[in-house]
């Protein structure tokens, strides 16, 4: 068992660890580009390849689907709740209590733990965590919606393409499968290693809060995903992943969205710092309850 969560809990340490370590030696590392090409390409290819790839019976997405979402509504709630009794500003905490790093560290950590199952319905969950982050998470964080950068995301349409595939009961071209898996191969490893990087420049500067912050997300996200996989009567991989997703650390993005619009931003980095800390800390015991 301690063989099989180092297979798991290694690829993901190495991969962030280079990122951090080259960040720290100051070598050039331009985020924007890495940033725009997982967003942009890389991640909708993975979509597309993965989804097509893995058979996957229509009840099991939709029961994905409906509980994920369940769990970012539960977020959100628990999240006001607690932010208002506070006295915490929602534009600047808010988002990041409910949108976690589902992406670059939820991926690769479902797809080394579960197979391509894994990562098939980890997508899924990161999809609906996608689109709620570009509309509810930028609505809040920027005081104003903005309908236009959802239907500019590629994922959007990398899904949709993909569900036609499947419905239609059709394959795609050899060509275009070994293209896209080619192509979303290289994500996963861009991501960690972006997180790696993103992390080096991020500071903690108010420790006692960005500890219960991040405890909260921590916490609040396990014991979501535990009682959702309950309630959904999920087993095996669709449990475990839905708990892995739900329990991950504050997302790199909470803190972009605060930068951009000056929402505490230092405050929202410390809280990516300190939650992604203690995740790494956790993870063997997270991994023993899910596996």
């Amino acid at each position: 068992m301690l063989t099989e969560f180092f297979s798991i809990i290694a690829p993901v340490f190495v991969c962030a660890a280079i990122g951090f370590v080259w960040k720290r030696q100051d070598r050039p590392f331009d985020t924007n580009f890495i940033l725009n090409l997982t967003t942009n390409i890389g991640t909708p290819c993975l979509v597309f390849a993965t989804l097509l790839k893995v058979e996957m019976d229509a009840v099991v997405f939709r029961d994905m689907a409906g509980a994920s979402f369940v769990t970012f509504v539960s977020f959100a709630v628990i999240a006001w709740a607690v932010l208002k009794a506070a006295g915490l500003s929602l534009r600047a905490f808010w988002p990041s209590q409910v949108f976690a790093n589902f992406g670059n560290m939820g991926l690769p950590l479902c797809l080394l733990a579960f197979g391509e199952e894994g990562l098939a319905l980890a997508i899924i969950y990161f999809t609906i965590g996608v689109v709620l982050l570009f509309t509810i998470g930028y609505a809040v964080a920027a005081g104003a919606t903005s309908v236009q950068r959802l239907v500019r995301l590629p994922l959007l349409y990398a899904v949709g393409a993909s569900l036609a595939f499947i419905f239609l009961d059709q394959k795609p071209p050899d060509w275009v499968m070994s293209t896209t898996k080619l192509i979303g191969d290289i994500t996963i490893p861009l991501m960690l290693i972006a997180l790696g990087v993103s992390l080096a420049g991020l500071k903690v500067t108010s420790f006692t809060r960005n500890v219960l912050l991040s405890l909260l997300r921590l916490a609040m996200g396990f014991a979501v995903g535990v009682v959702t996989a309950l309630a959904f009567g999920f087993e095996g991989p669709a449990r475990g992943v839905l708990i892995l997703q739900s329990a991950m650390p504050v997302a790199v993005f909470a803190y972009l969205f605060a930068a951009r619009y000056d929402t505490q931003p230092g405050e929202v980095a410390g809280t990516v710092v300190v939650s992604t800390a203690i995740s790494f800390a956790t993870l063997p015991a997270l991994l023993w309850f899910v596996l």
